[in-house]
């Protein structure tokens, strides 16, 4: 009986004995390193290089570099051990990519709707000047047709002696003027005389 326990764990453990190992899969989506694998001071400063390309998924103002998150720290040890074992940076921020989705990058690539990101702002910057100069075009021949604001044809300014026809916003007009700029009886002196 122990013969056929011990053969029926054997038979039942030969197939995962005999099936190759997979690779982790982060690695099976990169692919295989395509460049050199790193070490000591070169190894760290490409991890931080690497790491401020990417978006703290937490923190997500910051960098991997740059975030005191613990996901941040762990997205910059997988980065280290990318480029510890030969992968170079675009097949990292591919995997990453994959992961996260493009969000986790920092600066996005131009593609699709990226595009627009990028160029928008000048898009709408342009169109609104092509907008703004159109209407200038419409409005007449440009700023020569406009009047003058304070020419004496476009505004009609009383004389200061000059008082309304009703006799009782005349009669305050009158006190406020005798109060205010201490005329007698609130008539403005003579242009030659002295006030």
């Amino acid at each position: 009986m122990t013969r056929v326990a011990l053969l029926s764990i054997a038979l039942l453990s030969l197939p995962a004995m005999s099936a190759p190992a997979e690779p982790p899969p982060s690695a099976s989506r990169a692919g295989a390193p395509r460049g050199a694998p790193l070490s000591g001071p070169e190894l760290d400063a490409r991890t931080d290089e690497v790491g401020a390309l990417l978006r703290c998924p937490v923190c997500q103002g910051l960098s991997v570099s740059d975030s005191p998150s613990s996901m941040a720290r762990n997205m910059k040890a997988e980065v280290r051990d990318k480029l510890a074992a030969g992968y170079d940076q675009e097949q990292i921020l591919a995997d990453f990519e994959h992961s996260y989705g493009e969000f986790v990058r920092l600066k996005p690539t131009l593609r699709g709707v990226n595009w627009l990101v990028w160029f928008g702002p000048l898009l709408a910057l342009i169109a609104g000047a092509a907008l703004i100069a159109s209407k200038l075009k419409r409005s007449g021949s440009g700023p020569d047709a406009l009047p003058a604001p304070w020419s004496a044809a476009a505004v009609d300014v009383p004389d200061r002696g000059t008082l309304p026809d009703d006799p009782r916003l005349a009669e305050a007009m009158r006190r406020v003027r005798e109060l205010a700029y201490g005329w007698p009886g609130g008539v403005p002196p003579k242009a030659g005389a002295s006030a």
